[in-house]
């Protein structure tokens, strides 16, 4: 008996292999096909989908697989993330060609993922739990019930929010004892990481990573991003201490009148002075200046920290709703934050 379980689609003339960026190109114009299907827009470009691959430690082809069909077009891509030092909660990524659906494509592919995933089992501590996570647009029902087929469950939202900057938005007021100062790439790179760090380990689903793992994959994601702009960094200082940072791009991959607020992060020791509200407007002003006409960022719908409340109060709207899923695949001691400590 044959377990492969790609081998209905191979009997069928399909062949499939791992990404090979010689061919991503062809993935993006499928995985946009996959977003104006879902959200009506391209949703993905080229050199941000080629930073994505070379993120030190992924292993295209152990962890990647693309479905083609007979006549070699690109029709479904699957990802297993699963390279941080201790996998406890590998993630698994996967796209259809909408004119491909129901003909096994995503089944065959999650079947794969899954097996790929439980191979982090032994990578992780015995008393860890572990769970497979996936993601989907909310309002797109095929993909919903083909990770609910797999017994995958709904346990959070994730929010695209965008501010129309029509007229120049409010200008930031700062707590006493704030001053910025731009972001210096060959000085200022492992403080603000580290500074970054311990602000969102307030958020929910962070895990601990090595210091040397995690700064090198943050380099390689923010400095080594096509749209890289120190100038759009914002460093809040308190004295000689990083309060907070936001960092910001001034274009996005499907908008060129939009810009986007990457990271918002305050942190805890600075919390509840009105620093994450300024950093914001700063953000927004900073991008209005720019001729942009639209501002976004993501964020977890019920965020631990209240930072949805704080950008609706910034005058932010939901734009797009994304429903984050799990499988549980061993019980036992969570590894990633849940709540924050008093």
């Amino acid at each position: 008996m044959n377990t492969d379980p790609f081998h209905p689609l191979i009997k069928e003339n399909f062949h499939v292999e791992s990404v090979d960026l010689n061919r991503l190109s062809e993935l993006v114009a499928m995985f946009n096909r996959c977003s104006q299907t879902m959200i009506g827009e391209d949703d993905f470009s080229l050199e941000e989908y080629r930073l994505e691959y070379q993120v030190p430690g992924f292993n295209l082809e152990k962890s990647t697989r693309v479905v083609y069909t007979p006549d070699n077009r690109p029709v479904g891509v699957v990802e297993v993330w699963d390279h941080d030092p201790v996998p406890a909660h590998p993630y698994i990524w996967a796209l259809v060609d909408p004119e491909w659906e129901g003909k096994g494509i995503g089944s065959a592919m999650m079947t794969w993922a899954l097996v790929r995933a439980r191979q982090a089992l032994k990578r992780v501590p015995a008393d860890l739990r572990v769970s497979v996570r996936s993601s989907v647009t909310a309002n797109y029902q095929p993909a919903r019930e083909l990770l609910e087929d797999f017994d995958m469950t709904p346990i959070r939202q994730y929010l695209r929010m965008i501010i129309d900057l029509d007229e120049a938005p409010p200008a930031p007021e700062w707590p006493t004892g704030i001053t910025l100062r731009p972001f210096r790439p060959d000085q200022d790179a492992e403080a603000v990481y580290r500074a970054e760090d311990e602000a969102f380990r307030d958020h929910w689903g962070y895990v601990e990573k090595p210091f040397e793992t995690g700064f090198e994959e943050w380099k390689h994601y923010t400095l080594n991003h096509p749209d890289f702009d120190p100038t759009l960094w914002l460093i809040a200082m308190d004295a000689d201490d990083i309060a907070g940072l936001a960092r910001c791009v001034g274009v996005t991959s499907n908008d060129p009148d939009m810009g986007w607020v990457n990271v918002l992060g305050v942190r805890r020791p600075w919390r509840r002075r009105g620093l994450g509200l300024a950093l914001l407007r700063h953000s927004f002003c900073a991008l209005y200046q720019r001729g942009k006409k639209r501002a976004g960022l993501g964020v977890d719908s019920t965020s631990l920290t209240g930072a949805a409340r704080l950008y609706e109060r910034a005058g932010m709207h939901t734009a797009r709703i994304t429903t984050s899923y799990e499988l549980e695949l061993r019980e036992g001691v969570e590894s990633m934050t849940e709540t924050v400590p008093a």
